[in-house]
């Protein structure tokens, strides 16, 4: 995808639903592909090789994959957003004899895979930030700085929204989903207030929630100038759409579909993310579970990646000053041995 994961919102108060109308999806989005000249350098793209990128957002890493494989190379493009999806096949129609693309969502990339009869691939991607265009025009009540729906799913197929989770789970679920995935102090003080304004009526738009997290939530949350409802909101989103657990089941997929030599480039945009990545590319390198006392390994353990860097990639000032949102962007890479 193109942005990123997190809204920077600093000092901006929530809007309320006469503030702020809800964005038509038909307006124009900035398309800023997040560390492309790294992520394509840790692809190792090469004319004619095959490569999937399962976050496609609105193409533009794809493009660049496009570009640098060219003449013959091919790209497979999933996302499990299909509005999202159709948005990319519109800027990538002069690459469409040499592109695939599929609303999916990227932990099942294999199935799609196999329905294209391709066993390996040489390289590939996945962005987990959010499109400026999901964020920004989708109608589905991604950021607090807009009224609309409290949705978050970013597959509409999909079942429970975040309306649901908030206006259903009891005072400790809620608690516990906005520690797990938002790590949000003061979790409990939010949660009571939750309940008690959903008492008054079912919470249904991201205005209502924000405002209910900026009445709830200590004045320290202000002092960091970050606004109050930025980890409430992940924790939703990432909650409703369990994108935790979809990274889980990826990679090995990805690794599983990957020919030896080839490439696996995780982008992502928040600690909770990055750790899974890094743990599992850690794990895949180095292997033994042997105490460190033993002289020599005895388990038997054999590395099945090389790490492409041993530290995350972070975008340099010229990005960031160009596209902020980029900031908290960490690309991982490992090479198939």
């Amino acid at each position: 995808m193109d942005i990123h994961n997190h809204e920077d919102d600093s000092g901006i108060q929530p809007v309320t639903s006469n503030q702020q109308p809800e964005t038509s999806k038909q307006q124009p989005v900035m398309h800023l592909p997040v560390l492309a000249v790294e992520a394509i350098a840790a692809l190792a793209i090469k004319p004619g090789g095959r490569y999937l990128d399962g976050t496609l957002g609105m193409g533009g890493h794809t493009g660049l994959i496009l570009e640098k494989s060219d003449p013959d190379g091919m790209v497979i493009g999933l996302d499990q957003d299909a509005e999202s999806l159709e948005l990319a096949r519109s800027r990538l129609a002069r690459y469409e004899q040499r592109i695939h693309l599929r609303a999916e969502h990227f932990s099942r990339m294999g199935r799609v895979l196999d329905e294209l009869g391709i066993t390996e691939l040489d390289g590939i991607l996945l962005d987990l930030g959010m499109s400026s265009w999901q964020l920004e025009h989708s109608g589905r009540g991604f950021t607090f700085r807009l009224d609309q729906p409290l949705d978050m799913r970013m597959d509409p197929r999909g079942s429970k929204t975040a309306a649901d989770l908030v206006n259903v789970l009891s005072e400790a679920e809620l608690v516990e989903l906005l520690t797990k995935y938002g790590e949000v102090t003061g979790a409990k003080r939010l949660a009571k207030a939750i309940i008690k304004a959903r008492s008054g009526g079912a919470i249904e738009r991201s205005a209502q929630m924000a405002d209910i997290v900026a009445r709830a939530m200590p004045g320290y949350y202000r002092a960091k100038k970050i606004h109050p409802a930025t980890q409430v909101f992940q924790a939703l989103r990432i909650a409703v759409n369990d994108e935790l657990g979809a990274i889980s089941t990826a990679i090995p997929v990805a690794l599983e579909r990957l020919r030896s030599g080839g490439r696996l480039a995780v982008i992502s945009f928040h600690s909770l993310e990055d750790r899974i990545v890094k743990r599992a590319f850690r794990s895949l390198a180095h292997p033994c579970v042997c105490p460190p006392r033993m002289p020599e390994c005895g388990c038997g353990r054999k590395a099945q990646v090389n790490l492409v860097f041993n530290r995350a990639i972070k975008p340099g000032p010229e990005e960031i000053t160009a596209n902020p949102r980029s900031r908290s962007a960490r690309l991982r890479a490992v090479e198939k041995l």
